[in-house]
């Protein structure tokens, strides 16, 4: 994601988007269509939240990155006449319900379990606050990507005062908006449970306690310490007290006046609470959807708890962050699996976007994904080889190091260098990584049987008969009328261009068994055609001679 810049609009463009399906374009003429018939505000403000009780995720990336999609497509729809925001807000004042198990100094923590996180001390003695320092890492974490957005803290929208009409209208509605939430609670939740959380004077402790009095006149709520049986009558102003968490999120949309706010599908029933709170303090509540969670390779639900996920960290340490946001773009209302072996195909997916878009008219480059991941301003990048085909090649070549790699490239396509196609240096080690940790680890050679080492002798001798140059159209002919002569491999449902029986998938499943030790592979004469033939036939020789294993 790039930092956002005015916007280069044609007409073309405009009347493409005007009737652009692409969902970042469907949700933008919700929010046009929020303000039909009247003025846009100052500012229209597009929200993430953050609990910044733990670190930044993989699942903050997609939120962040979708909403600015959202707010591309707007600024569009709008001829970028319309200032927007999108303002990143963390829930600081959140008090601390564990000490997390992976932090340094967790001791110094225990002391302060219910304070708010930006009145515990740092664990990694960075920063003034717990809260401080984790707000800190969300920024790095954001700015590391790029993202256009501004910061926002609980703890200072609180103590400056800015939710106070807010927290006294809470208190002036106090009864409509209990009468919101209990119905969401299980019964013994019902008996405690107060929308205004006050900060313990003494102990600075969130207290979860019931309020036994509510001055909307002079701001303030009455309660009890259960511990100690002290009462205390308590101002909301200032940061005296704080919202529990889905009221909060209903202040913040009355009070800041949210136009747009994305959630996780476990989010529903919360959206609609907070809805209906948000009404009750006079505000309209934001436009936005709820999107899938991502499941892992068995589909399960990921969890943080259970580690069955993938995180951002390592799907960044073997592909860029354009593969990542293009998985983001693409079905956000459709569960998805989130596991290592997506990512090759998401790379692959992305440069091939990327290829097709200067080609494309304005219909089709508005619903390239492309398009929305880089503020419709994508890169001219030449990648004269897939992603797929590199694994391919660094599991036949056994390659540790990029020059090996560069090697056969710069054979296949001469011109072509690390200097030249630096984007495509990147790749290689990208690739070098992911086969070292995923494919090797897996790779399970097999011995071929009697009819499959006649197979492999017969393409051997059929590619010896081919120039060393030859296209992968070529060698994909040749190894496909090797398949042709043998009825194992023949498919009578597929016709050739002779009008014979089709070539099984079968035949080049059975190849790169034998001779790279995976199931698939990319198309053989590609492969072959960036290896080597000469090497490629070496390859068959160790497999006939029992030499790859298996």
């Amino acid at each position: 994601m790039t930092t956002t810049t005015a916007l280069d609009l044609t007409p073309e463009m405009l009347a493409a988007a005007a009737e652009s399906k692409a969902w970042p374009f469907e949700e933008a003429r919700r929010i046009v269509k929020r303000y039909e018939g009247r003025d846009y505000p100052e500012t229209v403000l597009f929200e993430t939240g953050y609990g910044p009780s733990g670190l930044p995720h993989i699942g903050t990336f997609g939120e962040v990155a979708r909403t600015s999609m959202v707010r591309h497509a707007f600024r569009v729809l709008t001829e970028d006449q319309v200032k927007t925001t999108i303002l990143c807000f963390s829930d600081d004042m959140d008090g601390m319900r564990k000490v997390p198990d992976n932090v340094p100094n967790p001791e110094m923590l225990r002391g302060h379990l219910g304070k708010p996180l930006t009145r515990v001390p740092d664990p990694f003695g960075t920063h003034e606050s717990f809260g401080h320092h984790n707000n800190a890492r969300l920024r790095a974490f954001l700015d590391t990507f790029g993202f256009d957005y501004e910061f926002a803290s609980a703890l200072d929208y609180y103590t400056s005062g800015r939710f106070d009409e807010g927290l006294v209208r809470m208190l002036d509605q106090y009864d409509a908006v209990m009468a919101i939430m209990l119905p969401t609670l299980r019964e013994e939740r019902r008996k405690t449970y107060s929308p205004i959380l006050p900060l313990h004077p003494e102990t600075g402790v969130v207290m979860q306690v019931p309020i036994e009095e509510v001055h909307a006149d002079r701001a303030t709520v009455v309660w009890t310490d259960p511990g100690t049986g002290k009462r205390y009558e308590t101002s909301v102003l200032k940061g005296g007290c704080k919202a529990q968490w889905k009221p909060d999120w209903a202040l913040r949309w009355a009070v800041l006046g949210v136009d747009y706010e994305m959630s996780g599908k476990d989010h529903i029933d919360n959206v609609k609470t907070s809805s209906k709170i948000c009404r009750v303090l006079g505000g309209t509540p934001p436009d936005g959807f709820n999107y899938e969670l991502f499941l892992d390779e068995n589909g399960e639900k990921i969890s943080k708890s259970k580690g069955n996920g993938i995180t951002i960290d390592e799907w960044l340490a073997y592909a860029p962050t354009e593969s990542l946001s293009l998985y983001m773009f693409q079905k956000p209302k459709t569960a998805k699996k989130l596991y290592f072996d997506v990512i090759p195909k998401a790379v692959d997916e992305y440069y091939s976007f990327l290829s097709g878009y200067r080609t494309q008219d304005w219909t089709a480059r508005l619903n390239n994904p492309v398009w929305h991941i880089h503020d419709g301003n994508p890169p001219d990048i030449d990648l004269p080889v897939p992603f797929a085909l590199l694994l391919n090649l660094v599991s036949a070549s056994n390659a540790h190091d990029k020059a090996v790699l560069w090697g056969f490239i710069s054979r296949y396509a001469p011109g072509v260098t690390a200097e030249t196609h630096p984007e495509l240096d990147r790749l290689t080690g990208y690739a070098i990584r992911y086969f070292d940790d995923f494919v090797k680890p897996a790779k399970k050679f097999r011995k071929p049987d009697a009819e499959e080492r006649q197979a492999l002798e017969e393409l051997s001798a059929k590619l010896r008969e081919l120039p060393a140059d030859a296209d992968g159209e070529t060698i994909q002919n040749a190894a496909l009328d090797v398949a042709r002569g043998i009825e194992r491999y023949q498919d009578h449902k597929k016709k050739s261009p002779s009008g014979g029986p089709g070539v099984s998938v079968a035949f080049f499943q059975m190849i790169y068994q034998v001779l790279l030790g995976q199931e698939r592979g990319p198309r053989f004469g590609s492969f072959v055609a960036l290896y080597g033939i000469g090497e490629t036939r070496a390859l068959i020789d160790k497999a006939l001679k029992g030499e790859l294993g298996g």
